[in-house]
């Protein structure tokens, strides 16, 4: 594509006030590259040489028309979880291709397909097809559970809850998804190699949740227990602090998900398309150490 191209070429980065946009556009920044960074609040947007930013709304499709505009490929992030999540994504994706974004490169999620286990999956099946029906070009990855919020799914007595069975997880770090991101969305030749494809991103080995809590307890010293429960159970313990009924159903889906065997993948693609290996649950508490500070030892 040639040097003049990348000069013309501006990448459109959206959530970029967040834990994943943000660090996509940090690094696409570092690589010198324009990128326009699309926000909900203007006063927050990261400023870095060579990038601009506008503020728009998903759900706004005309706001997000003009914040597309001049932008040839977009990241688009995931909406916060909500009821009418689907509606947001949707009217996101025909804002940015009205206003001629030639590719997406949408965050989705592993496995994800109308009749997935995880519910919050099914909207990020919905919204790759309603990508692929407009005919822009488009690349789909889809990670796994968050490394970085391994920690959040153990409570203040070192417990971890939920209706996952025996299944087994490859948690992936946000850096490693971001990693892969930036090299779809920089890199010209593998953006061409790229163009259609989907990519599981995750770590580099899948563990149930008691090798996982295994694990945590001996690289931290502190006790952290696995407690298997039924799926009622689970969505009880969501209701009683007040959880509507889609958020309950879709945090109880996510340990259902492991259970079915959904997350029980390891795919090649962090070290294929970054050139290091993915980080492991070591890896990760070796650069955040107080990850577990709020379990009780």
């Amino acid at each position: 594509m040639g040097d003049d191209h990348m000069t013309k070429h501006t990448i459109g980065v959206t959530g970029a006030t967040g834990a994943l946009g943000g660090r996509v556009a940090a690094r696409i920044a570092r690589l010198g590259l324009p990128q326009r960074l699309i926000v909900r609040d203007i006063n927050r947007a990261p400023e870095y040489p060579g990038s601009t930013a506008a503020m728009a709304a998903y759900e706004d499709t005309a706001g997000f028309e003009r914040a597309c505009r001049g932008v040839d490929t977009l990241f688009l992030v995931p909406a916060t979880a909500s009821e009418d999540r689907i509606d947001k994504h949707l009217s996101a994706v025909d804002g940015a291709v009205k206003a001629g974004v030639s590719r997406i490169v949408y965050l989705s999620f592993l496995r994800a397909g109308p009749a997935a286990t995880f519910t919050f999956a099914r909207t990020h099946f919905f919204t790759e097809a309603h990508i692929r029906a407009t005919g822009v070009g488009h690349t789909f990855l889809r990670p796994g559970l968050y490394l970085d919020l391994l920690p959040d799914w153990v409570d203040g007595e070192g417990v971890i809850r939920g209706p996952a069975g025996d299944g087994r997880a490859a948690w992936v770090s946000r850096d490693d998804v971001a990693d892969v991101a930036t090299a779809v969305l920089a890199d010209p030749e593998r953006a061409a190699l790229a163009e259609g494809a989907t990519y599981d991103v995750t770590g580099p080995e899948a563990l149930t949740l008691g090798a996982t809590v295994d694990k945590l307890s001996a690289l931290t010293g502190r006790t952290v227990r696995y407690v298997p429960e039924t799926w009622e159970e689970a969505l009880e313990s969501r209701r009683a602090g007040g959880a509507p009924e889609w958020a309950a159903e879709g945090w109880a889906s996510s340990y259902a998900a492991i259970a079915a065997g959904e997350m029980d993948v390891v795919a090649p693609t962090v070290p294929k398309l970054t050139g290091h290996p993915a980080q492991s649950i070591e890896g990760f508490l070796r650069r955040h150490p107080s990850a577990l500070s709020h379990v009780s030892v």
